[in-house]
């Protein structure tokens, strides 16, 4: 196996340039040297629409794909607007997708996520798992939306002989997180809930579930290292990752996992919030666990580098920057 460098001047599109993972993205591109890298504002363009999607393939030629755009959130977001996950997430990957084939795009990276895979799936989840259980009920529409995806692009590669490739990350976080108590993921959620409780002198807080499910988290910047990674395979590798007769899909992740409990331990103490923490259990926990089987990657040469105690300072970090000085 060896790395085909792109060359540095390629037209390289990332739509969701300004979310956790294409932002992330960006600067890896940047720091490396990349000169041509596109973007476009949600304001500019709505990837939901096919023609105004038409129009920017027409305008920017790329010629590298990374598509980040999607629209995402926590439990609570995923149970209340059921609708919008799978409605949006078809619209703005189908009409990517098939724009990159149209202007023969030569290589296209679809984020997917370690959710969509069985909600009780053998730990660690190969990639061999997808489709092979029922889903997670609460987070279902996405994921419905991200398998067709993969689908979209496996039968692409087999019918137009495309080069589009899956990637599989697990619970993501980092620099630009998602702070909102009302639709983020779990890290980013407790980091806000703890250092609000500190700042407002509070003795408790309660948290949802019962705290014993088993997680994996993976920083942003990592996961950036790994897309680059992937996208510069040289062609022999690359090809084996999509054959035809399987999902063209690699998992991205650390190899091991935590209890929510042993997380929020964590953020307790990188925020400083000395209170107790009551866990409420008449709210639901979601999968048992969701670990993945990262051996694909890792026997391609790539692996993950932050710590998880690394990665949280440096994500509490970037969430004061973003607060009034007085908090």
């Amino acid at each position: 196996m060896s790395i085909a460098a792109l060359n540095r001047t390629a037209k390289i599109y990332i739509p969701g340039h300004t979310g956790l993972v294409g932002s992330a993205l960006f600067r890896r591109l940047k720091q490396v040297g990349f000169e041509n890298l596109q973007t476009a504002s949600s304001s500019s363009v709505d990837l939901r629409r096919q023609e105004q999607v038409e129009s920017l393939f027409e305008e920017l030629k790329p010629e590298y794909l990374f598509i980040c755009a999607a629209k995402v959130g926590g439990i609570l977001a995923n149970a209340n607007y059921p609708a919008d996950f799978i409605y949006q997430n078809l619209m703005i990957q189908t009409n990517l997708i098939e724009q990159a084939r149209i202007h023969g795009v030569k290589r296209v990276i679809f984020l997917g996520s370690s959710c969509i895979y069985p909600k009780f799936a053998k730990q660690p989840i190969n990639e061999s798992s997808l489709l092979s259980a029922p889903l997670e009920p609460t987070n279902q529409a996405y994921a419905i939306a991200k398998i067709a995806g993969l689908e979209m692009i496996r039968s692409y590669n087999q019918q137009y002989g495309t080069q589009f490739l899956g990637v599989m990350p697990t619970n993501l976080y980092g620099q630009g997180d998602n702070y909102d108590l009302q639709n983020s993921h779990v890290l980013p959620a407790l980091i806000r809930k703890m250092h609000e409780a500190k700042f407002e002198g509070k003795k408790e807080i309660t948290l949802w579930g019962t705290g014993e499910v088993r997680r994996e988290f993976l920083f942003s910047e990592d996961l950036s290292s790994a897309l680059l990674f992937l996208m510069e395979l040289d062609d022999e590798s690359f090809g084996q990752l999509i054959k035809e007769g399987s999902f063209p899909l690699v998992n991205v992740g650390v190899g091991e996992d935590i209890t929510i409990k042993e997380l929020a331990s964590l953020i307790q103490e990188t925020v400083g919030f000395e209170g107790k923490i009551h866990w409420d259990s008449s709210y639901p926990d979601g999968t048992p666990q969701k670990l993945l089987d990262v051996s694909k990657i890792r026997g391609l040469g790539w692996r993950a580098k932050c710590s998880l105690s690394e990665g949280i300072a440096q994500t509490y970090e970037d969430y004061r920057c973003r607060l009034p000085r007085s908090q």
